[in-house]
């Protein structure tokens, strides 16, 4: 059944805001839930996935007004080692097998990110869920999943937002604001439109990674998506 899908290997990018819902911040686990019946559908259907989470439901860098910034930053990886655990658990109570691999080793918890030990898990079948961003600070976690998304050679990066795709102008500030359809990444860089960091559009460009921006508002957008429907906005060379 694979076969006749648009995406059979993709990198979900969960924000931490889609976990908190309307709660802001936290974990909503009903939420989680919905977006987790959403990833059985797909598995189901034999599309291969791995998930990056942010942490910006718990905190984020630019949090640490008076803390240092490298420790503000490791502060949010942790924050997205709490997610990861969060939709495993969710996946697992669902008979999904999934992994989660972190970027600093915490390995009473998860395992060490190694590329290779990913791909093996990948090719049986297992949902690999990427938390503690690059393990850097001053990288977001939109860059980690350019980056893990070229390491793992996924077809495309579903980026799960608030909004139903990118627009001219913030659509919760400006109503005349329209969606684009369809965008360049050159056209993110030149209008300077902040969908992901430019490190992240760089790695997307150079990698020929397509990128599809979308919201998690309708339980069945991940579903159209691999299917090819026209969902949000998407993002390619």
């Amino acid at each position: 059944m694979a076969e006749k899908l648009k995406y059979k290997k993709i990198l979900l990018k969960l924000s931490g805001e889609a976990l908190a819902g309307s709660k802001k911040s936290g974990i909503d686990s009903e939420i989680v839930g919905k977006i987790c019946e959403q990833i059985k559908v797909i598995k189901d259907l034999g599309v291969e996935l791995a998930i990056v989470v942010g942490g910006g439901n718990f905190w984020r860098g630019r949090y640490g007004e008076t803390i240092e910034r490298t420790t503000s930053d490791y502060m949010g990886m942790l924050a997205t080692a709490i997610n990861a655990l969060a939709i495993q658990s969710e996946l697992e109570s669902r008979g999904l097998e999934t992994r989660v691999q972190t970027a600093i080793e915490m390995k009473e918890v998860a395992e060490p990110y190694i590329r290779r030990r990913a791909m093996n898990h990948l090719n049986k079948d297992r949902i690999v869920i990427f938390a503690c961003g690059t393990g850097n600070p001053y990288f977001s976690t939109d860059t980690t999943a350019a980056l893990r998304a070229a390491e793992i050679e996924a077809d495309a990066i579903l980026f799960a937002k608030t909004v139903d795709g990118v627009y001219t102008a913030d659509p919760k500030i400006d109503k005349t604001a329209k969606r684009y359809d369809r965008l360049t990444y050159m056209d993110l860089l030149e209008k300077k439109l902040k969908v992901i960091d430019s490190t992240a559009t760089s790695l997307c460009m150079d990698n020929n990674i397509p990128l599809v921006v979308f919201a998690m508002d309708d339980p069945d957008n991940i579903i159209k998506i691999v299917k090819g429907e026209r969902v949000g906005t998407i993002i390619e060379n």
